[in-house]
């Protein structure tokens, strides 16, 4: 090839220092093992599993990133939904676990249109269906037979699900139940994997029985509330909706450009009598009898699990985009030190700004926390699920309101914590190049999906003051059954003598133990609030959500020094650090409500003033630490997809590169000229401008 045809711009290096030197450099300021911490973290079966399936995934053409940010909406559905054929392939292929099939999906980073099928659809039958029911609707879901969804969530109503207007009336005669809308605002919306993927759908609608006959001879029907039904909704051989179904995708959203989210309406669709989930509740086919559910509490079961699953996700959320950002703010120069002893030299690393830091080593350290509690949800809901499964409901309700609390809390913490490390990383943080743009749109649904982060915190609230409620009006032999109840009781007991406040600089165990009468005080607070000075439910919400966020940030707090306590496989040196960790997150939560802290008597008042400064002098102890803390997360290039985040530091050759060689606009030359019609310049139309847009 002669010199004119070869790209000069390829012999085009960065400034010194580059990047590749700097993360190098970076790495050796700290003595943090990194293997030890990853191990710690995800343990050593998920390490290997993410690097087998990472291979075979790396293998296929069909999961390049390169160019899927540059497609559109139609497009990106369409490549969803191959490579979510292609994954369910490969696991018949090479005989992967469903571990290894989760692992493919959070590498590959689609939104999948089988994403519901295999979560609420699954979690539903496995948990609503009697045994015949579950036999039948498993063996079709576990040989992918069909593809299934979950319709909940309606035009008019999502967080108020015993408002939803979807009617299914039972007819005797044909023992029959009868699907309808009545109302637009009673279509079915936002209900994933149902917009063009899906064969079945559970659905939730209003269940109506005969009741009485009045004076014109006409049947009265009576709700019994929102029950789960079963129903096939497209036609086996031509995938078109059913008679009586009209379904369609509801277009363009924030985010999950891959997901086909619905609507669905019924026109007195009929579906048969075991369509109704009759685990729990039945109707009687020959009598039209109902039969209720014992406890309410076990229809608690699927949201309880989609909640705890966005709970343990949220900390590899977050840490993706801190990763991204700790990289590249170590990275990234700007502005010499004026004050230095020495001017000249490089410019100022952007991460060795207090501004800067303020904003991301606070939410590495909130990564840290998300995963301890994210781990430790996982063991309640599964040892609640196995006491359920054996007949003992007692521990349900308490999972319910725990995971409530919690998703509302994290899902937040994650959600505005990916949008300041973007922020955090300046003009290249708006780009296409910061890996971020999918990840904070996706992720902008977790605050609303499984209920609205304000209205679900009612959950928590209400049942700590029942708590409280059932403490006091109990005499002095109450004998607590759980962590809340300890607290709480330990808070009732003493509360009267008026507590000293704790030091929490000199002892890492205080803290724990401020957290914990912070949330007993507003506990007490909004139960004297609701019964004693008697205000209404409505008025006291903003004080419930407050309520429901403290309690949640003492079990954050409360888990992460649990397990710092409890682990003895770390080196030294690097269970240290996590200390530090522990204490940035723990001080600028207290930071946060400080006038809760003094109210509560939970801090001293002079170590609260100090807060700042204190917090201050840890991230100057953690920023040598910090792109190892990162590292440890071990989140692979592939799934970063950041020329900002990528693990060599190669930054600005990668930004080059996408905007160089990989953007298709660049492809096209364009004629400005307003004077003509055409747009692009050699296209067989000319790219006229009706025929283009």
């Amino acid at each position: 090839m002669s010199d004119h045809n070869i790209d000069w711009v390829d012999r085009l290096k960065p400034a010194a220092p580059d990047g590749a030197t700097t993360i190098t450099t970076e790495r050796s300021r700290s003595n943090l093992d990194v293997d030890s911490l990853a191990q710690h973290l995800l343990g050593t079966d998920f390490l290997e599993r993410q690097d087998r399936i990472l291979a075979q995934i790396k293998l296929d053409p069909l999961f390049s990133k390169d160019r899927q940010a540059n497609l559109g909406r139609p497009e990106r559905y369409m490549l969803g939904l191959a490579r979510s054929k292609r994954m369910r392939q490969m696991a018949d292929r090479y005989n992967w676990s469903e571990e290894d099939y989760e692992t493919a999906k959070y590498l590959v980073d689609d939104i999948s249109p089988y994403q519901l099928h295999q979560t609420m659809f699954r979690q539903t039958l496995l948990e609503q269906t009697s045994p015949e029911q579950k036999k039948y609707w498993m063996d079709l879901h576990e040989s992918w037979t069909i593809v299934g969804a979950y319709a909940q969530t309606e035009l008019g109503h999502g967080s108020n699900v015993s408002g939803i207007e979807l009617i299914a009336r039972w007819d005797p005669k044909t023992k029959e139940f009868i699907l309808h809308s009545p109302t637009l605002t009673a279509s079915k919306w936002w209900n994933g994997s149902l917009g063009r993927t899906a064969t079945h759908s559970i659905v939730a609608a209003q269940l109506l029985l005969p009741d009485v006959v009045d004076g014109k001879g006409e049947t009265v029907y009576k709700s019994y509330g929102p029950h789960m039904f079963v129903t096939r909704v497209r036609d086996p051989e031509t995938h078109k909706p059913l008679p009586g179904i009209v379904i369609g995708d509801i277009g363009p959203k924030y985010g999950y450009a891959s997901m086909d989210n619905a609507y669905m309406l019924f026109n007195n669709f009929r579906i048969p009598h075991n369509a109704m989930l009759s685990r729990y509740s039945r109707v009687d086919p020959e009598t039209g009898k109902y039969y209720k559910p014992e406890n309410k509490a076990v229809l608690y079961g699927s949201m309880t699990h989609a909640r705890k699953r966005i709970t343990m996700a949220a900390r590899l959320a977050l840490a993706r985009a801190v990763t991204v950002a700790v990289r590249y703010c170590s990275i990234r120069r700007q502005f010499h030190d004026k004050e230095a002893r020495s001017p000249g030299g490089y410019e100022t690393a952007v991460l060795d700004y207090p501004t800067v830091q303020i904003r991301l080593l606070p939410l590495l350290a909130t990564s840290y926390a998300l995963h301890y509690t994210g781990e430790r949800m996982g063991q309640i809901y599964e040892a609640t699920r196995s006491n359920v499964d054996g007949g003992d409901l007692s521990s349900l309700i308490d999972l319910h309101s725990l995971s409530s609390g919690l998703k509302s809390l994290v899902s937040e913490l994650a959600a505005n914590g990916i949008e300041t490390c973007r922020r955090s990383m300046g003009g290249h943080g708006y780009g296409g190049g910061s890996g971020l743009v999918q990840l904070n749109a996706d992720y902008l649904a977790k605050p609303t999906v499984e209920g609205d982060n304000w209205m679900i915190t009612q959950q928590m609230a209400r049942y700590l003051i029942k708590k409280v409620t059932l403490i006091s009006c109990s005499t002095t032999n109450f004998v607590p059954s759980n962590r809340t109840e300890s607290v709480l009781h330990e808070y009732y007991m003493t509360k009267s003598t008026d507590p000293k406040p704790l030091d929490i600089f000199s002892d890492d165990g205080n803290i724990v133990k401020a957290f914990e009468r912070r949330a007993a005080y507003l506990s007490f607070e909004a139960h004297h609030a609701h019964h004693v000075q008697k205000r209404s439910w409505k008025s006291l919400l903003i004080q419930m959500h407050q309520l429901s966020h403290a309690q949640s940030e003492m079990i954050l707090v409360h888990n992460f020094f649990d397990s710092l306590t409890a682990d003895t496989t770390l080196p030294p040196a690097t269970r240290n650090i996590l200390w530090l960790n522990f204490r940035l997150f723990a001080l600028c939560t207290t930071g946060k409500s400080t006038r809760d802290f003094a109210r509560a008597s939970a801090v001293l008042e002079t170590q609260l003033d100090a807060i700042p400064d204190t917090i201050v002098n840890i991230m100057q102890e953690m920023r040598p630490h910090a792109v190892r803390l990162v590292d440890a997360w071990s989140i692979p290039d592939y799934l970063l997809d950041s020329a900002l985040g990528r693990s060599d530091g190669r930054v600005y050759e990668d930004l080059f590169n996408r905007a160089h060689r990989l953007n298709p606009l660049n492809t096209l030359t364009f004629n400005p000229d307003y004077r003509t019609d055409e747009l692009v310049k050699g296209s067989n139309d000319g790219g006229a401008i009706l025929s283009k847009l």
